[in-house]
């Protein structure tokens, strides 16, 4: 790794580090283009089986064959699949990360960006696995349009991608529940996030909320069947894509 990205700030990476040490409360302060500030505890990463929504847990079960576990984060998804038999793959653009799911036990860790060419140069999957909002990590419509290409060379014969993702037109409505935002503007589920733990900041990203009509849209013009698999009634969906 590069004197620069290891010297990069991971507040994420640092927080769950902190988690794994032992200090329990430490937490996240998240802020974004479209909300107040958020305090999100490192805890939330480390969650079991039980005290998954249900959405994950259905993800998990529909999970099938090589899995590849896209921003792991500390890996609560791929140490219950580890757990099931699964020959899973987790990776994360943090290196702290990282490091907490090789200590918490993953046999097959690294650290990528979800784009990185490197993953399409070795073996296919059966299953991409993008869940806490999962196709956020593509972070704009630009992002998601070029991901569902570059899936393609993730994925085995008959593979599929499970992820999650919500509609946020809801932060967008009026006292009367009509929505207000700019059509002309950029689309309204692009988002912008900081991450904040102690003192360091680090670098913002873009992050999606792709409603299911355009996720649909997209999917489809990639050359891909999409099933929508559960819905709550937070607007948060489970997908499944598979290629026609």
């Amino acid at each position: 790794m590069s004197q620069s990205a290891s010297t990069a700030p991971d507040a994420l990476g640092h927080a769950l580090l902190a988690y794994q040490r032992g200090h329990l409360s430490a937490t996240l302060a998240v802020h974004s283009s479209v909300a107040d500030e958020e305090v999100l505890p490192a805890a939330y990463f480390f969650r079991s089986l039980w005290e998954m929504p249900e959405m994950e847990r259905t993800a998990l079960e529909e999970c099938r064959g090589r899995i590849l576990d896209l921003g792991a984060g500390a890996g609560c998804h791929a140490l219950e699949l580890q757990q099931r038999g699964f020959a899973v793959k987790a990776v994360d653009i943090s290196p702290g990360a990282v490091q907490v799911m090789q200590e918490r036990g993953l046999r097959e860790v690294a650290c990528h960006d979800i784009f990185d060419v490197v993953l399409t140069q070795g073996e296919k999957f059966d299953t991409l696995l993008m869940l806490m909002n999962g196709i956020g990590l593509t972070g704009t419509l630009e992002g998601l349009e070029r991901f569902l290409q570059h899936a393609k060379g993730l994925l085995a014969p008959g593979g599929q991608i499970l992820a999650t993702s919500s509609d946020i037109s809801y932060l967008y409505e009026d006292e009367d529940g009509a929505l207000v935002f700019d059509l002309n503007g950029p689309y309204y589920g692009e988002v912008e996030y900081t991450m904040q733990y102690a003192t360091e900041t680090g670098a913002s990203f873009p992050w999606i909320f792709a409603d299911p009509a355009l996720l649909q849209d997209y999917a489809e013009a990639a050359g891909y069947e999409v099933e929508f698999l559960e819905e709550d009634d937070q607007q948060q969906y489970l997908v499944r894509l598979t290629l026609r």
